[in-house]
């Protein structure tokens, strides 16, 4: 059974910092591509950040030079470190796990990011 757990979501005021957590049971998670999406409400799911198998990266321009996505193999565990958060970044995050070659892809139950004064 495969499992993506978040955890780390919370209040925060603007420019302030958080750390999102994903960890992955069920996977072999050195051979996924690992993703952060968020949702706010009314809008639809977009990407936040992704990390290949070989440790590139992308970002959507809204999060770049604020956001690192980074991954520990050995702990089955993606992060997002979020920096200067503003309040269009508040959204329910998801995790998600890719691997297009065997057409699985599995999602995280969210975890809420409320960015506020």
């Amino acid at each position: 059974q495969v499992q993506l757990v978040e955890s780390g979501g919370g209040l925060v005021q603007p420019g302030g910092s958080l750390r999102l957590s994903c960890a992955a049971s069920g996977i072999t998670f050195s051979l996924y591509a690992m993703g952060w999406y968020r949702q706010a409400p009314g809008k639809q799911r977009e990407l936040v950040a992704v990390i290949f198998v070989g440790d590139s990266t992308n970002y959507a321009d809204s999060v770049k030079g604020r956001f690192t996505i980074s991954r520990d193999n050995a702990k089955n565990t993606v992060y997002l470190q979020m920096n200067s958060l503003k309040a269009e970044d508040t959204a329910v995050y998801y995790c998600n796990a890719n691997r297009r070659i065997v057409f699985r892809n599995y999602w995280g139950q969210g975890t809420q990011v409320t960015v506020s004064s």
